[in-house]
């Protein structure tokens, strides 16, 4: 009996997901323009609004605060560097920002997410968005850990921190009807050796927020970010080593990122914003990088066994060994030969 339930489940499910995905390929690009267009002429006006923004001395967050302040926008900015923030808040008040106000926490401390969340409202009286952007990235293959929980701050920051923060700022959102921007990435759908805790941690941050967008429902809108190469400190080699320490990995950047085109930071954020302000659900930036998506569904397999010729080595073996780090190899020989090639003489 059991089976018979399984095999006609299977063919109802088939059909109707066939049926709707017909439907949708017929008429989504009529519909996506239509709502695209509604959605930008109705945008949200982010004047006098307060953002709180985590990890915002650099990269995307950096940037995220200042697409705010040219908005108009008052900040709230976190991050654990006292000397990043003040120039970025310094920046966002060039901008724009009528006050920009920092706080110094490590969001994967729950008392300092309490306490930033709470001094954003004691200092501005409201809450309209929360950006969750903190995060790190532990680059290292499972195999290499001598203590396994060096892994751990990837949940700690990436996904923990966000929650923290969303959990005390909720009731303030509610009633401001404001906003969650969640960066996530691409690597929650694209699982890149030596990249696991990373990648396990945006997937969650993924499904977290997909399943808080049902449960909120129109009290407060969720947009998440799924940004693929963007130019920061992480994609320069800013890792989280094996032993826990983040530092900068030349070597290790040349072999995970080797030559793969990268989006500027500034770019990057100000999709985010204008997405975020249009009450978009999702945004993955550079748009090419929403394709990866359906290589992952429909092409699993193919997408495997390319990660694993290009960026995996013989057990035992260095990472510039990898594929990845010879083509890196030779496209800089290449560039630094015509480089020298078109050298003025002497």
């Amino acid at each position: 009996m059991d089976y018979l339930i399984d095999k006609l489940m299977t063919a109802i499910v088939a059909t109707i997901s066939l049926i709707t995905l017909v439907f949708i390929l017929q008429h989504y690009r009529f519909l996506n323009t239509l709502v695209s267009t509604v959605r930008t002429v109705f945008k949200e006006n982010l004047a006098g609004k307060v953002v709180l923004i985590t990890g915002a001395s650099s990269g995307i967050g950096e940037h995220l605060a200042y697409q705010y302040a040219r908005r108009g926008a008052r900040l709230a900015l976190v991050a654990r560097r006292a000397h990043r923030l003040q120039e970025v808040a310094d920046g966002c008040e060039i901008l724009g920002s009528p006050e920009t106000v920092y706080i110094l926490g490590d969001v994967s401390n729950i008392d300092d997410c309490k306490r930033s969340v709470d001094a954003t409202v004691n200092h501005f009286g409201r809450l309209d968005h929360l950006v969750t952007n903190a995060g790190v990235a532990p680059v290292c293959l499972f195999e290499d850990y001598d203590d396994i929980t060096k892994g751990s701050p990837a949940m700690d920051i990436n996904f923990w921190g966000s929650v923290y923060c969303t959990y005390f700022a909720q009731q303030h959102l509610k009633k401001s009807k404001g906003k969650i921007i969640v960066i996530a990435s691409a690597a929650g759908w694209l699982h890149t050796p030596r990249m696991s805790f990373y990648s396990a941690s945006k997937a969650a941050l993924i499904s977290f927020y997909e399943t808080l967008r049902i449960e909120f429902g129109i009290q407060i809108g969720i947009t998440i970010a799924t940004p693929g190469l963007i130019r920061t400190e992480m994609t320069e080699g800013k890792f989280l080593s094996k032993e826990g320490k983040l530092e900068m990995d030349q070597e290790m950047k040349e072999v995970q990122v080797s030559v793969m085109p990268q989006e500027s930071a500034e770019n990057c954020a100000r999709e985010i914003v204008d997405s975020a302000c249009r009450g978009e659900k999702y945004v993955t930036v550079p748009t090419w990088t929403r394709t990866t998506l359906l290589w992952r569904v429909f092409w699993p397999e193919i997408i495997d066994w390319c990660y694993r010729m290009m960026l995996m080595t013989a057990p035992g073996s260095s990472p510039k060994e990898a594929p990845t780090k010879k083509m890196f190899d030779v496209v800089k020989g290449v560039k630094e030969f015509f480089s020298l090639d078109s050298s003025p003489v002497s």
